[in-house]
């Protein structure tokens, strides 16, 4: 049977008795989505790219610490969030002020209406998600395309619940007001 055909179990399995052809068949599955995780919140393709890598090795290495086999994707996907994050960070030489000496009413019931994005191509989307601000853009791409509730973006980007949803419903806004027509 070719690695191709065993699920990503066997292949965990087969990754944990040092299998190089099943680690590269492990990376061959998931570098495109783990390289695009990155690439959103990096937003510079080399970068991405290291910070991929380093994830993989990472996972490898310290695939002792996985306790569920069928988790190594997530589990993968949350090392490339926070290395992206923290390579993020470093390379913000000016910090803004912060969330935290902002007082801002949490009024967000609107959200993006599903009925203007139905017009609005994804690139599109894609493409105006990038020119956010980081912090936006990070927060957009955590809870909208990654997937992650507000208390897991907490987690991830080291910052309090009501910073959270402020952020998310300010990033939504600035979002919104870049892709109306003018």
């Amino acid at each position: 049977m070719s690695l191709t055909q065993l699920n990503t179990e066997q292949l965990i399995a087969r990754c944990r008795k040092q299998d190089q052809n099943a680690q590269l068949e492990i990376y061959n599955r998931y570098y495109k989505a783990m390289y695009n995780a990155s690439l959103r919140i990096i937003k510079d393709t080399a970068e991405a790219e290291d910070i991929m890598q380093e994830a993989f090795l990472t996972a490898f290495t310290k695939l002792s610490m996985l306790e569920d086999d069928r988790m190594f994707g997530p589990w993968l996907k949350k090392i490339v969030i926070n290395s992206s994050i923290s390579a993020s960070r470093k390379n913000d030489s000016h910090r803004e002020v912060t969330l935290e000496t902002v007082e801002y009413a949490l009024t967000d019931q609107e959200g993006i209406v599903e009925d203007d994005l139905t017009t609005i191509k994804a690139n599109t989307v894609l493409s105006t998600l990038k020119q956010l601000k980081d912090s936006y853009s990070t927060a957009l791409s955590l809870h909208l395309i990654e997937g992650y509730d507000y208390e897991e973006i907490c987690q991830i980007m080291n910052i309090s619940y009501s910073n959270c949803r402020t952020l998310v419903s300010r990033a939504k806004e600035s979002l919104r007001k870049k892709l109306q027509p003018v």
